[in-house]
């Protein structure tokens, strides 16, 4: 609605852009220093964050930008089956047959992430989207996963990614074995205040918009209705940029985004 009035080339807050257009906020650039050092370290890793803060946008940035001649990346969306149900999916995943039962299914999983190290010069690295979800057998058992005995050498990177809630679940003593073998954790938190304007002024860039149609009290009430997470924003400034157009509007004000909560629900 508000592309010929704006004279923009797409929708400037929709989730599609590609992993190098993405605004580069300070806690995301600490989180991607942090999950270089777990892919050296070929450990565990446990990246988490509210709703909206922007984990798996950050994970497919991180995927897109290693070398597949140097990494082999297998991601695991979301499971909420048993054991053997992700073991099945990380079996697709690697190219591997589907095995009868969950000893045959751990051999050859922990088989072929071998033969990927050892003989394709490439490091597995397996990623675990909405992991809050996982039972607690399998989050043990993809911890007996990277156990690779009398190797001096960690084979497999793992890396969990949840909400919040994961962090603190790991931390009950039923996860005692699996939080102890954790090298990596972050919490990513939403944009900084001073990050926000910069945000939009990215975002409206990229469909062709040079002009800061954002007052400092629009951003400031999206700041505060969003805690800065970058889908609420998103969402909130594309429901502001229709008011604002349906009103005539040159650029959005706080009324304008006042008129975006109730059109949201927010």
């Amino acid at each position: 609605m508000y592309l010929k009035h704006f004279a923009m080339t797409h929708f400037p807050f929709d989730n599609t852009l590609e992993a190098s257009a993405l605004f580069g906020a300070k806690a995301q650039a600490e989180a991607e220093v942090r999950l270089n050092h777990l892919l050296e370290l070929r450990g565990i890793g446990l990246l988490t964050g509210e709703p909206g803060s922007g984990k798996t946008t950050l994970c497919r940035r991180l995927c897109d930008s290693l070398h597949t001649g140097l990494y082999r990346v297998i991601y695991v969306p979301l499971t909420t089956g048993n054991v053997m149900d992700m073991y099945k999916t990380i079996s697709w995943n690697m190219g591997l047959p589907t095995e009868r039962n969950r000893a045959s299914a751990f051999r050859a999983i922990q088989g072929e992430v071998s033969r990927v190290l050892l003989e394709g010069k490439q490091r597995p690295v397996i990623v675990i989207d909405e992991s809050q979800h996982l039972r607690n057998d399998v989050l043990e058992d993809l911890r007996l996963l990277t156990n690779y005995e009398m190797d001096s050498e960690n084979r497999l990177c793992l890396l969990f990614v949840g909400l919040t809630e994961l962090r603190r679940r790991l931390q009950m003593s039923v996860h005692e074995s699996l939080d102890q073998r954790i090298v990596m954790r972050y919490n990513l938190p939403g944009l900084g205040r001073e990050e926000l304007p910069e945000y939009l002024s990215h975002r409206l860039s990229l469909a062709g918009c040079e002009l800061p149609l954002f007052e400092p009290a629009s951003i400031e009430a999206i700041y505060q209705a969003t805690q800065s997470l970058p889908r609420k924003i998103n969402r909130l400034a594309h429901y502001a940029l229709t008011a604002c157009a349906i009103g005539k509007g040159k650029s959005v004000t706080a009324e304008h985004v006042q008129a975006a909560l109730s059109e949201t629900g927010s």
